[in-house]
């Protein structure tokens, strides 16, 4: 399982790095809030060990975005902030855990044992864009009130957009984001997904709904 952690002080960085690195965690470390919602927007995590008190974009921002973005990976806040109302705040804003410093590394382990024991990431319960619907939680997908019938890829091709509309996705990241594999500009493998996935939700619609930006990537926006 992959875990990002995003922490300023650097011996505190390493010192999770290290202990969760042995406990067999793939870990990535963003030394600020700028870097953490980009690692976190374009990395699938299974866990986001997040710091309030990061430079450039406090911990509350980078989870308020990545909810509103609607990017549902379980984040467990570390801090030193031990007030109730900080917690609370945490918690409303959609963490899964609060731990204050310091703290036993056992004991961060168990709180992060408990959040994956729970099963994947929440899934939002509706995606939308037009009149393209998807139902993550019951695998169903439909356009203009016709089911369509998607390939599990397919799906989560069209997941992926749907959480990220009017954005433009690389190549790369789409690779990294639906196979989990490092792109290799001499595969078509992102472009023959995408041509098939077109074919089911754009073809046969006079609204066409997934671009092509040439150079760059494709994009699902209303035009």
């Amino acid at each position: 399982m992959r875990i990002l952690i995003v922490e300023d002080e650097k011996k505190t960085a390493a010192y999770l790095h290290k202990g969760l690195t042995e406990q067999g965690f793939i870990v990535d470390v963003g030394i600020d809030g700028e870097e953490g919602l980009l690692l976190a927007t374009t990395i699938a995590y299974d866990l986001i060990i997040l710091d309030v008190m990061v430079p450039l974009r406090d911990g509350w921002s980078v989870l308020r975005e990545l909810r509103r973005g609607g990017k549902q990976t379980p984040v467990l806040f570390l801090t030193a902030r031990d007030a109730i109302d900080d917690r609370v705040k945490g918690l409303e804003l959609g963490a899964d855990d609060y731990l204050v410093k310091p703290f036993a590394f056992v004991e961060l382990l168990a709180r992060i044992r408990s959040i994956l024991r729970r099963g994947p990431a929440r899934q939002a319960e509706h995606l939308a864009l037009a009149d393209l619907a998807l139902d993550p939680i019951r695998h169903k997908a439909f356009r203009n009130g016709q089911r369509l019938d998607l390939s599990p890829k397919e799906f989560a091709l069209l997941s992926l957009f749907l959480q990220r509309p009017a954005e433009v996705l690389s190549r790369t990241l789409i690779a990294e984001q639906v196979w989990d594999v490092h792109f290799d500009s001499d595969t078509n493998i992102v472009d023959v997904a995408i041509r098939r996935l077109r074919q089911k939700i754009d073809d046969p619609f006079p609204q066409k709904l997934l671009h092509t930006v040439r150079g760059v990537g494709y994009v699902l926006e209303q035009r």
